[in-house]
């Protein structure tokens, strides 16, 4: 399963000189999709524009109870913006930040792209002790750090797939924020362009690090965004929807390293002591 991260895309037509598309400018619809289930995941950002003097403001709408951080890019067309594109802001959770004043003249046909990806660019790693994020069930590693089935990219190295039937309870493995929930998903998917079709829980950690725990099942998702759960506390059930060959969880540790999600190592207590992971970066 990959990190996450998303891109909007809004395309800009000017009615005459000088006259800009009437707004709010909402970006289009997601396609739907084929295979797995009939919608995509929620948007994790809006990109907003709005008439302002001489051009438009473009404002970035965080929908998840963490912060985010986006860039904003222009296709088709060079624009004149204050600050020049692309340009980088952090928005709060649940926050709307201005990220461009955007002059009109020269936009014609221009397409902007939002791209946004969880969690604050400065962020530093507090070392803990992560808890078993399962009950009830032995230890079985299907993939671990740097498998070269679907943990072979920055945003999962550090991943670890769980065997474990479907419904069985998982758990906060440490204390946190529930960040962002997806749900509703019913199956996994065909291919790994649905992978993003996966049923999951983002908790974000008092250090700004994240922990994912995805592939849950459909209605297998307990907690709510901007919900505070403790280590140990359910936040759903297993399952085996998205990109997955078999019921198993997904965890792994990620942090927002500046418009890309990193992976981290991380220790874990598991049912029979501590678990070692092997590291596969060099």
């Amino acid at each position: 399963m990959r990190g996450h991260a998303a891109i909007l895309a809004v395309t800009l037509l000017l009615f005459g000189a000088g006259t800009a598309a009437a707004a709010p400018h909402d970006p289009p619809a997601p396609a739907t999709a084929q295979h797995g289930s009939e919608r995509e995941p929620a948007p994790m950002a809006r990109l907003r524009l709005e008439p302002f003097e001489d051009g438009l403001l473009a404002w970035a709408e965080n929908t998840l109870a963490g912060p985010i951080e986006v860039m904003l890019h222009v296709d088709g067309a060079p624009v004149t913006a204050r600050p020049a594109l692309p340009a980088r802001a952090t928005v709060p959770a649940h926050g709307r930040v201005l990220v461009a004043h955007i002059e009109s003249a020269g936009t014609r046909g221009a397409r902007f792209r939002l791209e946004a990806v969880p969690g604050h660019p400065s962020v530093r790693h507090r070392e803990v002790e992560y808890a078993w994020p399962l009950a009830g069930v032995p230890l079985r590693i299907t993939q671990g750090w740097g498998g070269t089935f679907s943990h072979a990219y920055p945003d999962n190295r550090h991943a670890v797939d769980f065997a474990v039937a479907v419904g069985v309870p998982v758990l906060a493995a440490r204390d946190g924020t529930v960040m962002q929930v997806e749900s509703g998903f019913s199956a996994a998917a065909v291919d790994r362009h649905f992978g993003g079709q996966a049923n999951h829980v983002r908790v974000l950690h008092d250090d700004g690090t994240m922990a994912l725990y995805a592939h849950l099942d459909a209605n297998g998702v307990f907690v709510r965004p901007g919900q505070r759960v403790r280590r140990g506390q359910r936040l759903g059930l297993s399952g085996n929807t998205g990109f997955s060959t078999g019921p198993h969880l997904h965890f792994v540790i990620q942090a927002n390293r500046g418009m890309r999600l990193e992976s981290l190592p991380f220790r874990m207590f598991g049912p029979g002591g501590i678990l070692r992971f092997h590291d596969p970066t060099p």
